[in-house]
């Protein structure tokens, strides 16, 4: 069953077209990898999904419901979730209370004030910073700052989830750990589109990879089949191969 549906989505800012007759079916409990070379598109279809810009042409479904029209808040308490390729905490609260702000949208929740301290907690664990819950954002290393914004968007309770650029400024040894938590989030029964630039990271997480090359699907397949894609590699030596 499809948990996604994307369906002839073009973006246009003006005469620009951003992305042109996309299209992208995510089935339950796949991790799907979205790559193609830098303006090639590839935020602006996850800005598009998530409402952030207004959709030109096509449709977009999540779990058989239209949510092409609906608001990003609206999308989320559905149960799709976004992490951005920026890290955005907020520094005035400590990781808890980043983590916090991000239950109240949850309109249950936000009737008791958001999750509670043992929920918080969990969702901090999920992703391996139970113990840097009193800590400043400001005060942590890059790779657990990427790690926050991983939890704030665990804590909106989703059944899929949108990652753009998690592996960005990590090493290897933090890559592999990363992977292998969001292996963990599939086995939870979660859905899963990663961008990333790190191929090495992606190619060994995913199940299979659809490439955007100016706004347009190139190709699609398993990691093997696009690693050996002539197509590909020519798109990125404009390509530095993958």
């Amino acid at each position: 069953m499809s948990v996604l549906e994307v369906d002839g989505l073009t973006k246009r800012f003006g005469g620009l077209v951003a992305v042109d007759d996309f299209s992208l079916d995510v089935e339950q409990g796949e991790i799907v990898g979205l790559i193609g070379p830098n303006g090639s598109g590839k935020s602006t279809v996850f800005n598009c999904i998530m409402s952030i810009y207004d959709v030109t042409e096509g449709t977009i479904q999540f779990n058989g419901d239209a949510i092409t029209d609906d608001k990003t808040h609206e999308i989320v308490n559905k149960g799709l979730s976004r992490v951005s390729q920026e890290s955005n905490p907020i520094d005035l609260y400590p990781v808890a209370g980043n983590i916090k702000l991000f239950t109240l949208p949850n309109s249950i929740r936000s009737l008791r004030g958001g999750a509670s301290d043992e929920e918080i907690y969990e969702y901090a664990a999920r992703i391996d910073i139970e113990d840097k819950l009193q800590e400043m954002p400001d005060e942590l290393p890059h790779a657990d700052v990427r790690r926050l914004e991983i939890a704030k968007a665990l804590a909106t309770e989703p059944e899929m989830l949108l990652l753009d650029e998690p592996f960005a400024g990590m090493n290897q040894a933090e890559i592999n750990e990363l992977a292998g938590q969001i292996e963990r989030f599939r086995e939870e029964g979660m859905t899963i589109v990663v961008v990333d630039h790190n191929m090495g990271g992606l190619m060994n997480l995913v199940d299979r990879v659809v490439v955007l090359n100016n706004g347009e699907m190139l190709a699609a397949g398993s990691p093997e089949e696009i690693a050996e894609n002539q197509r590909v590699q020519e798109a990125y030596l404009a390509g530095e191969g993958l």
